[in-house]
């Protein structure tokens, strides 16, 4: 094993094969974020959603696919320009991977591309006993998605930030008021037919009890770029709650928990869940 990915290992609790299966997704996303960084990717995009949360200031919560968006629109933006970049990085530390830009199906603002990978062979390049991977189908794979939005609404603000393994680099990310303006356009706006996702809410408590500071331009640009928000006037303060207490009224708690559950060590953090719960932190928003 690469001697930095050894340290790497050193920060996790090893004792099943999901948290062989955890710790070895979320080095790959950092050594793929070495490797953006290495080909002036954050020249051009900065880092975003739930695993810019978790990886730039320790959001206690496991996060699968890496998230970015341009600094300005670009439609003819391809994530294959850093194909090849990826690949080399990552296989330098001792990992196979392969690079798979998404085909588009039809017109979209997001551009997509995955980093596949063998888990058996990569849980073996991180010393898992064989005794953990007994039961693992030899064809199993790890799938990290990587989404570029393209044409990103305005009014957002970016900051430097550092990370030390596997080697010193830096990343662009939105500044965490941004941040919360994109969870909350999700919490308020994502579309996922029957399906609840319990991380969004999960991190949404995450930000009121750390960073509670939301940029409401930020937000209100999102909601009218994806048509969610036709008033004249700016979006209020007041506004928020309403819309925030019309989503927590149709919040199913029990799929909300269920689907973020796998993501958490400890699901005592989610037995305070309900609606009154949510009611109340939601008032400790604080807009600028």
């Amino acid at each position: 094993m690469h001697e930095a990915i050894r340290t790497m290992m050193d920060r996790y609790d090893l004792s099943a094969r999901d948290d062989y299966v955890n710790a070895l997704r979320e080095i790959l996303q950092e050594v793929a974020l070495l490797g953006l960084w290495r080909s002036k990717f954050f020249e051009h995009a900065a880092f975003y959603g739930g695993t810019s949360l978790r990886v730039l200031y320790g959001l206690d919560r496991y996060s699968e696919d890496l998230d970015f968006s341009l600094l300005k629109p670009d439609r003819s933006f391809s994530l294959e320009t850093y194909g090849q970049a990826l690949k080399r990085e990552i296989n330098s530390f001792g990992f196979q991977i392969e690079f798979e830009r998404k085909r588009k199906s039809k017109s979209t603002l997001i551009e997509s591309a995955f980093l596949k990978s063998n888990t058996r062979q990569q849980l073996i390049v991180i010393e898992a006993s064989e005794e953990l991977l007994r039961d693992l189908h030899p064809l199993s794979n790890m799938k990290i998605k990587l989404d570029v939005d393209i044409d990103p609404p305005g009014g957002f603000f970016t900051e430097t930030r550092y990370v030390l393994q596997p080697f010193p680099f830096s990343i662009r990310t939105f500044s965490l008021p941004d941040l919360f303006a994109g969870k909350l356009h999700a919490v308020l706006c994502r579309r996922w037919k029957l399906r609840v996702k319990g991380r969004d809410w999960y991190d949404l408590v995450w930000y009121i009890s750390r960073h509670p500071e939301v940029r409401l331009s930020h937000l209100e640009s999102r909601m009218r770029q994806t048509n969610d928000y036709f008033e004249e006037e700016p979006l209020s303060a007041a506004h928020l709650q309403l819309l925030l207490r019309i989503a927590i009224d149709s919040l199913d708690i029990v799929k909300a928990r269920d689907e973020v559950a796998p993501f958490v060590r400890d699901h005592r953090s989610l037995d305070i869940w309900s609606r009154d719960f949510f009611r109340d932190i939601i008032t400790r928003i604080v807009p600028i």
